[in-house]
């Protein structure tokens, strides 16, 4: 499964830049939106796809017990799509100030 996740995370980086070396507005601004997601899959493939249960330990133990999912990488996926929803709304509104400024 890492194999075939591999190969779709270097599609999209592929055709993110693909789209950002484009002229036209719209598609700078979607290769860029491609290019996040697929920063946000490499971060969380590169923490392993385990099918584990969650890392809560309960009332009485003290250790958790058994295979779990590992937390960090999930919690900085989530973070990384905040940040990346921010930057791609802040390019859209320079982008669109930028053309109404120059008009080119």
């Amino acid at each position: 499964m890492e194999t075939v996740l591999a190969f779709a995370i270097g599609g999209l980086y592929a055709l993110g830049l693909y789209l950002m070396m484009r002229r036209s507005i719209v598609k700078l601004i979607i290769g860029l939106a491609i290019l996040a997601n697929a920063a946000n899959l490499l971060i969380f493939t590169s923490a392993g796809l385990t099918r584990g249960r969650t890392p809560m330990i309960g009332a009485q133990e003290t250790v958790v017990r058994g295979p779990v999912a590992d937390p960090l990488p999930q919690a900085l996926v989530l973070t990384a799509i905040v940040i990346g929803f921010a930057v791609l709304a802040f390019t859209a509104v320079l982008l669109k100030r930028a053309y109404q400024t120059v008009g080119a």
